[in-house]
Parts: structure tokens; C-alpha cells; sequence
């Protein structure tokens, strides 16, 4: 499903230093770039709504299978996940149209330490409508 890479694409963050905050899945935390928070929770009530987040998962972990609502776009700016479509990395953009389904994991051992040769995943996600769990 990936739909395009950037050659050499190379991200520097200092995760310790980001606001993450944990979700329901183990290893997985987010941080909201927009909306803000009262915008985010008033689209959550609604029900729908646009999100764009940076989502952190460490080695071996990722989400449950979901279903998205809207559309929903990711750029791989560490490391890499894969999910039964495919195995993306540093670089890649995805999209997937609304309807589609997948169980992202973050590649790598998550009972070895995170590290080079075993990163953490690190995404920049545009999430239109929500998701669903299956």
C-alpha cells in the first residue's frame, strides 16, 4: 500500500524530551498536533472528526485491528511498521482510503531493548473520521 518514499529520508527527534501521552495498547503513546484538545474531544463526542498526530510504538508493538472511517495518511519518520498490506519504513507514506483495515506492529523484538538495529516507530498520522475496532 505504500504510495511513495523519500530517498534518504533521515528524522532526528529527541523522544524523551516529547510530550507523549499512553494509549490503551502497550508500548503505543501519541502525541495531538490538531486540533486542539477541546476540538479533539468535541470531534471524538461527535464522533468524527480530523486528528493529526505524531504516535510512537516501540518495538514489537502496535495497534489492535481497526477500520477506518475517513481516510487516513502516515509518514514513517523512524524505524517501521508493517501490517497485512505491506512493511513500511523511515520515509514511506501510506495512505489508506476509508473502509480499509489493518493491525499495525512497529518491526522489531519487543523483548530486546529499543535501540539501533531495534527502533522505535515513530509516525506523523492525519486521521479523517475515526476508527472502529474489529
Amino acid at each position: 500500500m505504500e504510495l511513495g518514499r523519500i530517498p534518504a529520508f533521515e528524522a532526528h527527534l529527541d523522544l524523551a524530551r516529547l510530550p507523549w501521552r499512553a494509549t490503551k495498547s502497550p508500548g503505543v503513546s501519541w502525541i495531538l498536533v490538531a486540533p486542539d484538545e477541546a476540538a479533539f474531544r468535541a470531534a471524538l463526542a461527535a464522533g468524527g472528526g480530523e486528528v493529526v498526530a505524531l504516535i510512537r510504538m516501540d518495538p514489537g508493538c502496535g495497534y489492535p485491528p481497526h477500520r477506518h472511517l475517513g481516510d487516513e495518511e502516515v509518514l514513517v519518520l523512524q524505524g517501521g511498521y508493517a501490517d497485512e498490506l505491506g512493511e513500511y519504513r523511515a520515509g514511506s507514506w501510506v495512505r489508506y482510503p476509508a473502509g480499509s483495515s489493518h493491525a499495525p506492529v512497529a518491526l522489531g523484538d519487543a523483548a530486546a531493548p529499543s535501540g539501533p538495529g531495534n527502533e522505535v516507530c515513530v509516525l506523523f498520522a492525519t486521521a479523517r473520521g475515526g476508527t472502529l475496532p474489529l
